[in-house]
């Protein structure tokens, strides 16, 4: 796929502070279908079968996107709105309202490529029970599949955020999509992306948002429509995952508490407020309570850009992080 920038592309490219939740749900079910389990994802995969609750929590979403979102070159983009950008309960209520019109255009689309079952002749018509169902057997995964895992999931992708900040602080823009030559490669004005089929993105100054995802591998995925928002799904980068995430993590969460820890790993690259109340889906009040907290103990520093008010961490917070606190003399 090579995606088509213009000057106004390039000022406009942005990079997500958190993962997208439904596209969690549905990159993580693809890795729970993989026969050959990759040792960063193998210890979620046993928790998670290890408790037959769980896998009872999981199945009736399970049956859905092994239908809707096949291992292929193509699944709806229903299924990931721009919404959900927002949070689980934006992208969730977007999903249940997709016009009938796209709900059949897009699943006729999909019926190109594999046979599908009669149920989804409800899903096409936009049935509100079905869809309301749909809502439910989502959220319901990610409760299970998603949600235990926040903090180990937000570490890693924070790590990997902090060193697209760095890149773009030190290179522009340029040098963001430069430092991701692992998994695409910047041809000025093109960025090549490996993909399942062969296309081209043109952004026409709207810009791209880069979204980091824990459950991304190998390649970058993106919306099938075009005209859509532009996004771009990136896998990061494996030594962010679980063994460095874990690195820490139980102690901090025995100090801080559970939520206050949360919030430290969110700030491991700077957001304001909102951003952190948006990440952990608590209220912008209990943010900024924690953040005051924080702040106080010298684990980040506050400071007001226009009206929004900026957290980043310092030095001592890093080192909490990483479980490697000073040790005095």
């Amino acid at each position: 796929m090579r995606i088509h920038f213009t000057a106004d592309d390039l000022a406009r490219t942005t990079v997500a502070a958190t993962p997208d939740p439904l596209w969690e749900v549905v990159l993580s079910r693809f890795r729970l279908r993989e026969r050959t389990q990759r040792p960063t994802f193998r210890p979620w995969m046993e928790d998670i079968r290890s408790s037959p609750e769980r896998m009872s929590q999981m199945k009736t979403c399970a049956r859905l996107l092994d239908v809707l979102a096949p291992l292929g070159p193509y699944w709806p983009d229903f299924l990931t709105p721009n919404q959900s950008e927002d949070g689980l309960d934006s992208g969730l209520d977007a999903l249940m309202s997709t016009p009938r019109g796209r709900l059949r255009g897009e699943l006729e689309r999909l019926a190109l490529h594999r046979r599908l079952p009669g149920w989804i002749n409800n899903i096409a018509v936009g049935d509100v029970p079905t869809l309301t169902g749909m809502g439910t057997a989502m959220r319901a995964y990610h409760e299970v599949a998603i949600a235990p895992y926040h903090s180990l999931i937000q570490a890693a992708v924070a790590a990997d955020r902090a060193q697209r900040g760095r890149d773009l602080l030190e290179r522009g823009a340029e040098g963001l999509l430069a430092g991701m030559s692992t998994i695409m490669r910047w041809k000025p004005p093109v960025l090549e992306v490996s993909y399942d089929i062969d296309s081209e993105l043109h952004l026409r100054g709207r810009g791209i948002k880069f979204v980091p995802s824990y459950f991304c591998q190998r390649t970058p995925v993106t919306l099938a429509d075009p005209e859509l928002p532009p996004v771009l799904i990136y896998p990061i980068e494996e030594r962010f995952r679980w063994a460095q995430a874990t690195a820490g993590g139980r102690g901090m969460e025995a100090l801080l508490g559970g939520t206050r820890s949360a919030v430290l790993l969110t700030l491991a690259s700077s957001a304001t407020t909102t951003e952190v109340a948006r990440a952990l889906q608590i209220s912008p009040a209990s943010a900024s309570r924690h953040t005051t907290v924080l702040r106080e103990a010298g684990l980040i520093v506050t400071c007001r850009d226009g009206a929004a008010v900026v957290h980043t961490i310092t030095p001592l917070g890093t080192a909490l992080l990483n479980g490697r606190l000073p040790v005095a003399s």
